[in-house]
């Protein structure tokens, strides 16, 4: 249980580090609204915690708001904002409407007005005004879901079917101000990426929708292939845009708690972006390299993988990326575990999954296939059998995942053989 132990103070603590709380707080010291009205528009898996945090700062210059994040994320009422909960990662009924009430709270507004807008990971799902039927654009998104297509492909093709994203928000809040409070969920923090870029330039063009739209045989109506052909704003200058907060910063707090629990600590990376269960198998073959120091050692990756969708099982990109690591680590004082920091990972109640040393042979005695759950995409069924989900609830942050592979002091040296696999 000492590795179990060590994995959820790691993941508490580095969930902690990377709140938005302060760095909005930091954002609006000393009130930079001058005179008009302000709106608050407060969009993603992160904001409610970061509206609470700007009524602590402007809540007396607001002259109401909306914050729309994923069902279950909301921690009650803050003031009079309206306060609306929609569907990730498809949108759904609930984001059509919450988008409308943000489009008209955001009407008519003026030069001397300023929009405060909050932004972090899930808004392209969360924000949502379709210039596609609607169901056509769930189709269009649950596709590219099942694909394997990296949020940036995703993000370029939905940006071009909606009248909010790819800067199109930011039109319709003119003349009024934006000012954009941004917390990254994408590796490199591209702005006109992150929630695909309501209210910031879009830098993808029409010749990169179409060519995605072939990479991945996206089937689209006569209506979607032309949106694809309408270019996106190039321009804004009624904007402006700070970001607080990324995977950077959640991959230097985990590495400090490793710290703290006596832990070597060494960063891989934090632009991780391949398949979910290559990484765990990656991260599984350097704990058989590393293994037999004499001292304990913490691997980190932050990022964000895929996953090819090859079965109808239940799971998210974490766990499937800690699945995937159990049996090159099988046997040995060792874990591998992964994590989204916004405490959901795919379709389920986890943030992520857990195995270690013990976890090939707790599955096969409770006749599981670790293969087969794998090629199912059922890591989630078969972690839970074991103990091996990592439950946190919504955190209120939301910077991408991360994944740790620790070994533990008295780990044995591994004969140079090949790693075992499924």
């Amino acid at each position: 249980m000492k590795l179990r132990n060590d994995c959820d103070q790691i993941v508490r603590r580095a969930i902690a580090a990377v709140q938005p709380d302060a760095a909005v707080r930091r954002a609006l010291e000393g009130n930079p609204f001058q005179g008009g009205r302000v709106v608050l528009v407060a969009v993603g898996k992160a904001a409610w915690s970061m509206a609470r945090a700007a009524c602590d700062c402007v809540g007396g210059r607001l002259d109401g708001g909306i914050i729309i994040t994923k069902h279950g994320h909301a921690q009650g009422p803050i003031g009079s904002l309206l306060i609306r909960e929609a569907g990730h990662p498809v949108p759904d009924q609930d984001t059509f409407s919450a988008t409308e009430e943000a489009l008209a709270l955001t009407d008519g507004l003026t030069a001397e007005d300023t929009v405060l807008f909050l932004l972090s990971g899930g808004g392209s799902a969360l924000f949502e005004a379709p210039l596609v039927p609607q169901e056509e654009l769930q189709s269009i998104t649950q596709s590219l879901l099942a694909s394997g297509a990296d949020i940036v492909e995703m993000n370029t093709i939905r940006k071009r079917l909606s009248a909010v994203k790819g800067g199109r928000f930011a039109q319709h809040c003119a003349p009024a101000k934006v000012f954009s409070i941004v917390l990254s969920d994408i590796i490199g923090d591209p702005l006109d990426m992150i929630a695909s870029g309501p209210a910031y330039p879009d830098s993808s063009t029409c010749a990169d929708a179409r060519r995605i739209a072939e990479q991945y045989g996206l089937r689209l109506s006569p209506e979607a292939s032309q949106c694809l052909e309408r270019e996106t704003p190039k321009v804004l200058d009624n904007v402006e845009t700070l970001i607080t907060g990324s995977v950077r910063e959640l991959c230097r707090a985990a590495a400090s708690a490793c710290r703290n629990l006596g832990y070597e600590p060494v960063l891989l990376t934090d632009q991780l972006c391949c398949e979910a269960r290559e990484a765990g198998s990656f991260l599984g073959s350097i704990v058989r390299t590393q293994a037999g120091q004499g001292k304990k050692l913490a691997y980190i990756a932050g990022g964000e993988t895929i996953v090819h969708l090859t079965g109808k099982g239940l799971g998210g990109r974490n766990q499937e990326l800690a699945l995937a690591a159990a049996p090159a680590i099988a046997g040995l004082n060792a874990a591998v575990f992964s994590v989204g920091s916004d405490g959901t990972d795919g379709p389920t109640d986890a943030a992520g999954g857990y195995v270690d040393g013990d976890t090939l042979a707790a599955l096969e005695a409770g006749g599981w296939s670790g293969y087969a759950a794998l090629q199912n995409n059922d890591s989630y069924h078969a972690l839970k059998a074991v103990d091996g989900l990592i439950i946190t609830g919504a955190t209120g942050t939301n910077v991408n995942d991360v994944a740790v592979a620790l070994i533990g002091e008295k780990t044995p040296p591994v004969s140079p053989e090949v790693s075992p696999e499924w």
